[in-house]
């Protein structure tokens, strides 16, 4: 008998049935981020930029990197090969940029090879480059706070005017927009919370004033690796840099 009691507790305890395993917790992408915020260091990118509608048009690719300070990014150093432009490299350190190549290609004085000028980052790329900047603390936050968060994707919409409260970047970066619009992101998230792709899209509509654009959605995808590799950045030699263009 006590045989087969301890049998029918056995089979028993087979039945119940198992627990689910408690969901894991979302790693914190912006506690995650400010631990790799060390002057010095960086993180590198690549992205593409498309405009589809009835067919799907690269605009441009760009690879860059970011060097950081404690608060998020102090420079920056990218290419750009945009599909109807010569290639353009941007460096900025601080408030100040330097581009090469590209639009100002022909225009810049004998002997000059870089126009300075204050704050636009990414250059000329900039205009159809990555609106979101997953290395500043404040742009993650809002994001999160605007979309969802689970333990790999950071997902939503936020306006123009929204992001450009909070991103240093896209205030900076985007001479042409319309404020008002709305981005739809997708932020992919490392199992360390650090974020590993980000991809955005707008509606094109009133781009540069040109028809071509109407009912279009311009879409950039970014791929972010190296977060924490040593980085330095420097201005160009002042030799080669001018203010001026030609007429």
């Amino acid at each position: 008998m006590k045989k087969m009691i301890t049998a029918l507790v056995a089979c028993g305890a087979l039945l119940v049935p198992a627990t689910p395993a408690q969901a894991a917790t979302p790693k914190d992408p912006v506690r995650a981020l400010k631990t790799k915020l060390i002057s010095g260091h960086g993180v590198r990118f690549t992205e593409t930029t498309t405009l589809s509608g009835d067919d799907k048009v690269k605009l441009q690719d760009r690879k860059g990197t970011f060097q950081f300070n404690a608060k998020g990014i102090a420079a920056s150093d990218i290419k750009t090969n945009a599909t109807n432009s010569e290639p353009e490299r941007s460096i900025s350190v601080g408030k100040v940029s330097y581009t090469s190549g590209g639009l100002f290609n022909d225009r810049l004085p004998e002997g000059k090879t870089w126009l300075k000028s204050g704050g636009m980052y990414g250059g000329a790329g900039g205009f159809f480059g990555q609106v979101i900047n997953p290395a500043e603390p404040k742009t993650i936050a809002a994001l999160i706070k605007k979309g969802r968060l689970t333990r790999s994707t950071i997902t939503g919409k936020i306006t123009f005017d929204e992001l450009e409260k909070v991103s240093p970047w896209f205030g900076a970066s985007i001479p042409l927009r319309m404020h008002n619009e709305k981005v739809t992101y997708t932020l992919t998230l490392t199992s360390a919370g650090l974020v590993s792709r980000v991809k955005s899209s707008y509606a094109a509509t009133g781009v540069f004033d040109k028809s071509e654009f109407d009912g279009k959605t311009i879409t950039i995808d970014s791929r972010f690796t190296g977060w924490g590799t040593k980085v330095s950045i420097k201005a160009p030699d002042p030799e080669t840099v001018t203010s001026k263009m030609n007429n």
